[in-house]
């Protein structure tokens, strides 16, 4: 009877002490790929809303490849041709519908919540992809890219809400 109540206390004292862990919370992972448009018509300075030349329409097409093993889960561009002309190729090849982003009236903190457990594609800008970076690392570490620059690719991972990012640059040997 002795060794059984010592039992008992045991295991109600190791049932008190011994599980102070407390439930494990699911990890949160979103991944946020930042790409600014492809290379843009220049031949009439007067337009605002050109669309891509042959080798911006290349480049959308390699952004669509290098991109391929990404299980995308949403592509958001402004309402321009270029960054709608950028979006196409991986939209299609992921069959996902482009939504579209107005960058100065953006709620970041909505947006992460929106995208929370996604791999999501933003196509932008020179001066709003790198800017777009900035507010989602909550630093102003990226500068507005030099406007013959279409290969940066900055990547934005969020994990249980600790923000890590890089940047990376792809030349294109797409045709002129």
């Amino acid at each position: 009877m002795k060794l059984f109540k010592a039992l008992l206390i045991f295991v109600f004292a190791s049932g008190l002490f011994g599980c102070n862990e407390e439930p494990k919370v699911e990890d949160t992972i979103s991944t946020f790929y930042f790409i600014r448009h492809a290379e843009k018509d220049r031949s009439d300075p007067n337009n605002i809303d050109p669309e891509l030349t042959q080798k911006g329409l290349g480049r959308a097409m390699h952004w669509a490849e290098i991109l391929n093993d990404v299980p995308l889960d949403a592509i958001y561009s402004t309402d321009y041709e270029r960054t709608q002309m950028t979006a196409a190729p991986t939209a299609v090849k992921k069959n996902l519908t482009v939504q579209y982003y107005d960058f100065e009236s953006i709620n970041i903190d909505q947006f992460k919540v929106d995208n929370l457990n996604k791999k999501v594609l933003v196509i932008g800008h020179s001066n709003t992809t790198p800017a777009f970076v900035n507010k989602m690392i909550g630093e102003e570490k990226y500068l507005q890219l030099d406007d013959l620059q279409n290969g940066s690719l900055f990547i934005v991972e969020v994990v249980n809400g600790k923000t890590t990012n890089m940047q990376l640059i792809f030349n294109c040997n797409c045709p002129d």
